[in-house]
């Protein structure tokens, strides 16, 4: 995604990993300067909540360290994920649209460092340097098409390649390698992939356990692990069966 950045949290200084947020992109360095002295910090420890859904926009957030999870209400009252933001990841981009709400809760998933800017800042910020306007277009953009993307996958295609994709997806946000593959080191259950999926909590159940019995994932209550992520992508890009898929070459 057009708003996600490579941070080396122990390398790099602020200003550096201000300069590769694509929001600041192609901003002199007076410009960056400016973004730097405005900026704030808000550290908040795992569980607890940087805003929630539908409260009026306040502050347009980028992480700096830690994962936050971003959820929606559904209608029928469950929070559904949309992402996990990593560090680099701007939060709350519609925020420099005034007079907006945020569209999701945001909550730590873990002990977290993010810097924000007051919505008054970042358009007076705006005012002085144009260019910002512009990235801030291509920031939205992004996230209009991932949108796109994943209503089209809704609407196209088979239930077991979008939960292989969903999979996929959260691995990229919050996957850490382990000796025995990638865990989804999230508090994430079979009901939260099925919203996330479109589906029912049969169906994923379903498709899981065959997944296991085939040496791609071993899924847990509250977590999944995936053994053999080439098996995935298979189903993921719906690519020819491969014989070896059972041998785990991650």
């Amino acid at each position: 995604m057009e708003d996600r950045v490579k941070f080396n949290p122990m390398n790099d200084t602020r200003s550096e990993k201000i300069r590769q947020i694509p929001l600041f992109a192609r901003l002199t360095e007076n410009g960056l300067q400016a973004v730097e002295q405005a900026a704030h910090v808000q550290k908040v420890e795992e569980g607890n909540f940087v805003f929630y859904q539908d409260d009026a926009v306040e502050r347009i957030y980028v992480l700096e360290e830690g994962r936050v999870m971003l959820t929606q209400l559904a209608p029928d009252g469950q929070q559904v994920i949309l992402r996990v933001a990593t560090p680099g990841m701007m939060i709350a981009a519609i925020g420099i649209v005034a007079g907006a709400v945020y569209p999701v809760t945001a909550q730590a998933a873990e002990d977290s460092r993010l810097l924000y800017w007051s919505q008054s800042e970042m358009l007076a910020l705006i005012e002085r340097f144009p260019v910002l306007a512009l990235n801030a277009m291509r920031v939205l953009s992004g996230h209009v098409r991932e949108f796109q993307d994943r209503y089209r996958e809704l609407a196209t295609e088979r239930v077991e390649r979008r939960l292989a994709r969903t999979v996929i997806r959260l691995a990229s946000q919050a996957g850490k390698k382990t000796d025995e593959g990638v865990l989804i080191d999230l508090q994430l259950t079979r009901q939260d992939l099925a919203e996330m999926t479109g589906t029912t909590l049969y169906t994923v159940s379903r498709i899981m356990s065959q997944w296991e019995s085939q040496g791609l994932v071993q899924a847990g209550r509250e977590k999944v692990l995936i053994r053999f992520p080439h098996g995935l992508v298979r189903i993921a890009d719906d690519l020819p069966e491969n014989p070896q898929k059972g041998q785990n070459t991650s």
